[in-house]
Parts: structure tokens; sequence; C-alpha cells
């Protein structure tokens, strides 16, 4: 039986428009090592509003960001950037932090 690695991974939904959020830039940043937050990746959302993977090594226990690039290409956004400051303490499971986005609000969790 094949077991996969841990990782880092999120889902924008755009509730506004009741679709997933194409092409958004999302970097993860290292927080708890250095003076300042090391960036590790970034990635655009895939045509399901996902990036599946944000890590190119192996999960470690620590603090991490994940940094959205929201503003609209299309017009003005009250929102611009989102950055959600998470903590690993197992870095035997995945991380997955879904992003409900609306023109006024968001919401996150720790997904499943």
């Amino acid at each position: 039986m094949a077991t996969t690695r841990p990782t880092i991974s999120t889902h924008i939904l755009d509730t506004d428009r009741g679709l997933p959020a194409v092409g958004v830039h999302v970097t993860l940043y290292r927080l708890d090592i250095g003076q300042a937050p090391m960036r590790m990746t970034q990635a655009l959302t895939d045509a399901d509003g996902r990036v599946r993977d944000l890590l190119e090594r192996p999960l470690t226990p620590g603090e991490y960001r994940l940094e959205f690039d929201v503003a609209h290409e299309d017009g003005p956004s009250f929102f611009t950037k989102i950055a959600i400051d998470l903590r690993v303490e197992d870095a035997g499971r995945s991380y997955h932090v879904p992003l409900l986005l609306a023109p006024y609000s968001m919401t996150t969790y720790r997904g499943s």
C-alpha cells in the first residue's frame, strides 16, 4: 500500500460568483526560521480553485503563513492580500486550509 507524504494544501471558493477562484497566486512562507518570513513556494490555483501541494520538501513542525493575492484584475477589490498563519505540530498528517472569499468577507478553517 503506497503512502503519500503530508503536505499543506488550499482550496479557494469565490462565494459571490459560486465558483472556484481560478488563478489566485498563493505563497507559502516559513515563519519560525530567521528574522523574516522565508518564502518556500508559490503557485496559482487550478481550474478547481486548488493548490494540492504547496511543499516541495518534507513537512516539518513549525509556523507557516499562507498568503493569498486576491486582488481582482477585472475591477476594484476590498481585500488585496489575505495572510493566514498556522502552526504545524504533527508532521505526519496533511494540512488543508480552505478559503471562502466574498467581496467584503472571508472565512477559513482547518479542512480535512
